[in-house]
């Protein structure tokens, strides 16, 4: 039976002749989540053999890996700022990216003020919820249009302990929200359609499309959020959403068209700007 030292090195040279872009961190998370082991039991004995039902199951996974499903598909979880969060084919797969949004959010909400958040579009509840548990002084609404990505939504903040905190709505964009908002924030669909089927297969053939869709020139659901956003706002309210690579100034002009004015903006780890925040 091979020591587990060997089945990682094995499956990792197979991710990288399969050109994944982190084999060594995915080979590990597969014979971890196979083989019932966490990462210091796996440093800590590399002998580690594993029974034929747990190597069946990780040579299962691997294949599953080798032919473009990401590992988070396959383990249904994603770690995403510093939390577990629970993901399904209903919802966008969260990736590191959108934690600019997250930053760019979080330096703008006080720490010492109650604020309420609205966040459109919530898909795995990633925003809102890591949101509420970085300030403990937050309550948020969060609305999708899918109740399929509503119930992972729900069941990533009752795992957090935050489901006093959040209200889920199921609509498109504003429909059947009211009130006013310290923060209105949104990852929306904004890939180009004719785009999407050039895009790489983890993204093409395992996230929903209807997370991906921008519509003709990937900016139509920024149209829809600007156009109304105002009226869901308290007086120094913010809106914030994450872009595409190079979206920055055709988004600003969206929404001072409507109204708004560039408060601030973020850059993600490869420098491009994927944050930008609005005020009246």
């Amino acid at each position: 039976m091979p020591k587990a030292e060997k089945l990682l090195a094995d499956a990792k040279a197979a991710l990288i002749a399969a050109d994944v872009p982190t084999p060594a961190l995915d080979a590990r998370l597969l014979l971890q989540h196979a083989g019932n082991l966490s990462h210091a039991q796996l440093i800590a004995s590399p002998d580690h053999q594993l029974t034929d039902d747990q190597l069946n199951t990780f040579r299962a996974l691997l294949t599953r890996r080798l032919a473009g499903e990401p590992v988070s598909r396959i383990l249904g979880e994603r770690e995403f700022y510093g939390r577990t969060f629970k993901t399904s084919p209903a919802v966008l797969d969260p990736r590191p990216d959108t934690e600019a949004l997250v930053e760019l959010c979080l330096a703008h909400l006080p720490q010492d003020q109650h604020l309420s958040i609205l966040d459109l579009g919530t898909g795995s509840g990633i925003l809102a919820l890591t949101l509420l548990s970085e300030r403990s002084n937050t309550t948020a609404w969060a609305v999708d249009v899918s109740k399929e990505a509503l119930a992972v939504a729900s069941a990533n903040a009752e795992a957090l302990g935050l489901k006093k905190r959040i209200h889920f709505y199921h609509g498109s964009w504003f429909e059947n929200v009211s009130g006013a908002f310290d923060l209105i924030v949104s990852n929306p669909p904004y890939i180009a359609s004719a785009a999407i089927p050039r895009l790489e297969i983890e993204v093409r053939d395992h996230d929903p499309h209807l997370a991906l869709d921008g519509g003709t020139d990937g900016l139509a659901c920024y149209r829809a959020i600007a156009a109304d956003a105002a009226r869901y706002l308290t007086t120094h309210g913010m809106v914030a959403v994450e872009i595409g690579a190079s979206q920055k100034s055709s988004v600003e002009s969206i929404f001072q068209h409507s109204g708004f004015t560039l408060a601030a903006h973020r850059d993600d780890l490869g420098g491009h700007c994927r944050a930008v925040m609005f005020k009246r």
